[in-house]
């Protein structure tokens, strides 16, 4: 992406002591033998790809996987899979491993950690929160959520890895901005006189406090019921 003034974005966001990355996998496809899961493809020409993506100035890339929570699922198969799959690819570049655990399911908070547990175990995560999936009709509050997320992180994370980037998907701005201040992007609007707002909205992530007043777009849910990939 090059500004208007010719200076690519990557360099504008260093110059601002940010850090410019990229998603490099090419999406989901099925995974046979499974019922209805995933895997996600990209590995071929990846190294390459990564090699480019430094070149250009990043310094760490994200790989997708999605994994489907129910009675079987996610099966032994598509762990096992989509673990090797993010083990595969390394180009002197930090990658931050995305394992989303889907909300569409009716389980519990207590088989949502189980879940996670199994999963998780990497470099720079960008893991999805310990929560309920949205049909369960039992309420858990935001400490209970946090802590089963700090216990499941606790038990599976190596205290040598650097940091945890949360997913907010399913979590509408006002849940998520325990951890994150409202979408930078929804305050820009693709209107250039809402993009100084937007930047400073996108400067400030990461600091938001309780004491903090969340948007009028705070409690609209992020949630979309069996979305695909």
């Amino acid at each position: 992406m090059i500004l208007d003034d010719g200076r690519p974005f990557p360099q504008v966001v260093i110059s601002k002591g940010g850090v410019g990355g990229s998603k490099v996998d090419k999406g989901v496809v099925p995974l046979a033998g499974t019922n209805g899961e995933t895997t996600t493809q990209g590995l071929y020409g990846l190294s390459e790809c990564c090699a480019q993506y430094k070149k250009d100035g990043a310094d760490f890339t994200k790989w997708h996987c999605v994994l489907k929570t129910g009675e079987h699922t996610p099966s032994a198969l598509a762990i096992m899979e989509n673990t090797n799959v993010l083990a595969c690819y390394q180009s002197g570049i930090v990658p931050i491993v995305e394992p989303e655990i889907l909300p569409n399911g009716d389980h519990d908070l207590k088989h949502c950690q189980l879940i996670n547990t199994s999963i998780l175990e990497g470099i720079l995560l960008n893991p999805s929160m310990v929560t309920p999936g949205h049909p369960c009709i039992q309420k858990f509050s935001h400490e209970e959520i946090a802590m089963v997320t700090v216990t499941t992180l606790h038990r599976t994370m190596p205290p040598t890895v650097p940091g945890i980037t949360f997913l907010s998907g399913g979590q509408n701005e006002e849940e998520a901005s325990i951890n994150l201040n409202a979408s930078a992007l929804k305050a820009w609007g693709r209107k250039k006189e809402n993009l100084k707002p937007a930047q400073e909205d996108l400067a400030c992530q990461g600091k938001y406090t309780l004491s903090s007043q969340p948007g009028a777009a705070a409690s609209e849910s992020l949630f979309i019921s069996n979305h695909t990939y």
